[in-house]
């Protein structure tokens, strides 16, 4: 920091995630990071369902497809987020708020940077070729080109909420977190509901309303959120005067944990986006990926945000047990992790496989062959259920000490190589067929469980150091 930054008290680090019972400091991090996906991923319904009735199932189909698209890119830019998670964990076990302040803010910097001059450039004009690549139906494409570079455009506040939601949870806040997803998921859900049906003066916008309101929620709580930080009342301080310079030592530690990480969430969104090529490619290929869309993307987000939730609390507290010297506590906290998870993705499964048409009906999905693929698409994803929150909680333990080369490796197996080597050998002999696809996706998982697992129980996170900011 410069000289004219005037040091301030803010909130001290919560201690008990690293002195405190284990079981206590997974919850306290858990509960709230859940919580948050769990309301966030009803959003991502009620755009389907509000798409789905006002629309049809085209609507969905451009939904589900074009944030596929969107996540392959977005998920470079916010690699970062996933180097500071680690620096800020470490520095909050170690007890040393000037770095963890330094970090979040270098963090920032690069943000507004990538998404100026990457995100939005690149995501304008790569949309329609990107359509192209998933070979989605025409109709589907129409549906989906405007809400795709509005995404693009205006993706900075939903960027920026990840970034300061993830700064918060590594830090040991993570009700700061919840607090903030809540009231951006009941903003969306209110502008989506005038965007896409159209309210007073304000036309029907369809597909593009709901990106609409994606975008105008991001940046609206985002903005808050940062009030909050300069103003003080946060466990994270900025204040007026900082040094706007960058730190190399901080920036190059960034993409260090954070480049591996990016390339995972690239290979596993790449293999996202040939699995729907391989949808588009089966017989009722749009009702099929309407069917993918809803089943995987947003029912089967139940299991995967509750697990991406534990997955952030397993790192969390990983990484400030490890700042701390205690790898022990981080072994068993990554274990008590994963156990929740599984107890999370049975019950869902017992819904997946007693009630499907109930689930698909919330999104006005009632016609018989999205209906019937949509079924068998569940009952798949009952069992893969309890593989992916195996994985995502051990690699979150991964991630949080370090260890992001891991699951990168981890991901190009179980992503790509497994499940589209597997299509494409069985399309070379014979056409595909839906349980073809659902298959693929049960293996992948399961690769992915046994890896991480294996990957994190070899203990080389334990000897993974950083570098204090230069200039904290």
């Amino acid at each position: 920091m410069t000289s004219a930054a005037t040091p301030r008290k803010g909130k001290p680090f919560d201690r008990s995630i690293v002195e405190g019972p284990i079981l206590g400091a997974v919850w306290k991090i858990a509960w709230p990071t859940v919580l948050q996906n769990v309301i966030g991923g009803l959003q991502g319904i009620v755009d389907h369902a509000m798409v789905g009735r006002y629309v049809g199932f085209t609507g969905n189909a451009a939904v589900g497809v074009s944030f596929q698209i969107f996540l392959v890119v977005i998920v470079f830019v916010m690699s970062i987020y996933t180097g500071m998670g680690v620096l800020v964990a470490r520095f909050a076990g170690a007890n040393d708020p000037e770095a963890v302040n330094r970090t979040v803010f270098q963090a920032f910097l690069a943000s507004v940077a990538l998404s100026i001059l990457v995100l939005a450039p690149v995501g304008w004009f790569l949309s329609p070729k990107l359509l192209d690549l998933v070979n989605a139906a025409p109709e589907v494409q129409r549906e989906a080109l405007p809400y795709l570079r509005t995404m693009f455009l205006g993706g900075f506040g939903m960027m920026l909420f990840f970034m300061l939601g993830g700064a918060l949870r590594a830090a040991g806040d993570a009700q700061t977190g919840m607090r903030l997803g809540i009231a951006m998921t009941a903003l969306n859900v209110v502008l989506n509901i005038i965007f896409i049906r159209g309210f007073g003066p304000i036309p029907a916008f369809g597909v593009m309303g709901a990106a609409l309101g994606t975008v105008i929620a991001g940046l609206m709580v985002s903005c808050y959120a940062i009030w909050r930080i300069f103003g003080g009342h946060l466990v994270i301080q900025w204040q007026r005067g900082m040094d706007m310079r960058w730190d190399w030592t901080i920036v190059k530690q960034l993409f260090r944990f954070g480049l591996p990480a990016g390339l995972q969430g690239i290979a596993m969104n790449v293999g996202g986006v040939f699995l729907l090529r391989f949808i588009g490619s089966l017989p009722y290929s749009a009702e099929s990926q309407a069917a993918y869309a809803v089943g995987y993307s947003e029912l089967f987000s139940f299991i995967t945000w509750t697990s991406v939730g534990l997955m952030g609390a397993a790192a969390a507290v990983a990484g400030q047990n490890l700042g701390a010297g205690k790898p022990e506590r981080t072994e068993r906290a990554v274990q008590l992790a994963s156990r929740l998870g599984l107890g999370i993705a049975v019950t869902i499964g017992l819904l997946f496989l007693t009630i499907p048409a109930f689930l698909f009906g919330l999104f006005g999905l009632t016609e018989p062959i999205v209906l019937g693929l949509g079924t068998e698409l569940l009952r798949w994803l009952s069992v893969s259920g309890l593989f992916i929150t195996v994985a995502l909680t051990y690699t979150g333990g991964l991630t949080g000490t370090g260890d992001t080369k891991g699951p990168l490796y981890i991901s190009l197996v179980s992503q790509i190589v497994i499940p589209l080597g597997m299509l494409t050998l069985l399309q070379m002999t014979r056409p595909l067929v839906a349980s073809d696809v659902w298959l693929a996706i049960l293996l992948g998982h399961t690769m992915r469980a046994t890896l991480s697992v294996l990957r994190f129980r070899a203990g080389k996170w334990r000897d993974i150091r950083i570098e204090r900011p230069a200039t904290a």
